[in-house]
This record gives C-alpha cells, sequence and structure tokens, in this order.
C-alpha cells in the first residue's frame, strides 16, 4: 500500500474577505474531490484572506498511479486562473515504511 499527499501554498487573486476567499476556495476543494477521489481540505492559513494552504491525501496499492493523481491535482490547482500557486511539497510513503 502506498499514501501519499501534497500540500499547495496559494495566493488568490482580488480577495478581500475572509468569505470571499470561502468562495474561491470551496469550489477549488469540491473539484479536487469529484474529479481525482481523493481527501482533500484547507489545512493552513485559514485567518489570512488572500492566502490559503490546501492538502489532499490518497492511497492506493501502485506507487505509479499515485505520483500521476497526485501530478493531475497539481496540474488542476495550477490551471486556475483565480489563484497562484507558490508552492506544491509533496510525500509518498510505503506502508512498509511506517
Amino acid at each position: 500500500m502506498w499514501i501519499g499527499w501534497i500540500e499547495f501554498d496559494v495566493l488568490l487573486g482580488d480577495v478581500h474577505s475572509l468569505k470571499e476567499k470561502r468562495s474561491v476556495i470551496r469550489p477549488l476543494v469540491n473539484e479536487l474531490k469529484r474529479r481525482f477521489e481523493v481527501s482533500v481540505a484547507e489545512v493552513g492559513d485559514a485567518d489570512l484572506h488572500r492566502r490559503a494552504t490546501i492538502g489532499a491525501a490518497v492511497v492506493s496499492g501502485d506507487a505509479g498511479h499515485l505520483a500521476d493523481v497526485l501530478d493531475g491535482l497539481e496540474r488542476a490547482v495550477a490551471a486556475r486562473p483565480e489563484i497562484e500557486l507558490l508552492a506544491a511539497r509533496r510525500r509518498l510513503i510505503s506502508a512498509d515504511d511506517v
């Protein structure tokens, strides 16, 4: 079994309140969940209105498939015009490693 996760540090565009931030983050989180069937949540910078940290986690029996899913997630986040992807950090581990 392989476990992988990716964390995105994003800068939001023309956002001036936490309410506007939610209107950008929620659709992104929901799209990633639906499209890739992964667990996704805002995991950091909740009190900042122009920054967000979004995390996604995946479990798979194949490391190659896991890497493909993480690549797809990164491409999907980077393609969103209303946000700027500042950094993406990922990790893959095997169940044998824990």
